[in-house]
């Protein structure tokens, strides 16, 4: 099993593996002239090829930061602004008439809280491994989602849909649908009248 085939199933993977770093590094030099581009037409296209999917009428502010870029989908009508970074070792699934505010961050990668887990014992340097323990699970956020600024968004979670997150929020945890959810932790605080979508 390949180290990228590790990872899309939520096991630990070695992240500085060839194949990982040679797709990180064609993101960086894909996301550096998406956010140094003033032509749409070219902008449209780097994303069409950074992602693994994107919609129509999705804008996205720059700069914009991501690892993989193929691991994010996003659906119709969407806005993330800008200064917005997507840790997409994993899948990130945006759905359709999402808003996404200034300085977002999704995470889908993490590492074990116990350092003797973390850690690599008896690591050297010449390796070909990392000298920590990753593993990545994948967020999804659901339609009519609207995401406040400086959110950040935790490896593993789903937003419910028609739920808004407020600004400033770690969503550590699912978010059930048609609610408001605040704090950090995030939690919900109130729910929302379905029939005023």
């Amino acid at each position: 099993m390949s180290e990228l085939e590790k990872c899309m199933i939520g096991n630990t993977f070695n992240c500085i593996d060839e194949e990982l770093t040679d797709m990180i590094s064609k993101s960086r030099i894909m996301t550096y002239q998406y956010n140094s581009s003033s032509s749409i037409k070219e902008k449209k296209s780097i994303l069409r090829e950074l992602f693994g999917e994107i919609g129509s009428n999705v804008k996205i502010d720059i700069p914009f930061y991501c690892d993989y870029g193929k691991n994010i989908f996003i659906g119709n009508n969407g806005i993330i602004n800008m200064n917005c970074t997507f840790v997409d070792c994993n899948k990130i699934e945006i759905g359709n008439n999402v808003l996404i505010a200034s300085n977002v961050q999704i995470y889908t990668a993490t590492h074990p809280v116990n350092a003797k887990e973390r850690l690599v014992d008896e690591w050297k340097e010449n390796s070909g491994q990392a000298f920590f323990r990753t593993y990545a699970l994948p967020v999804k956020i659901e339609d009519n989602v609207w995401i406040g600024g400086g959110a950040i968004i935790l490896p593993g979670v789903t937003i419910g849909k028609n739920s808004v997150i407020g600004a400033g929020s770690i969503v550590t945890k699912n978010i059930p649908t048609n609610c408001v959810a605040v704090g950090n932790p995030c939690r919900v605080i109130r729910k929302l009248n379905e029939n005023r979508e």
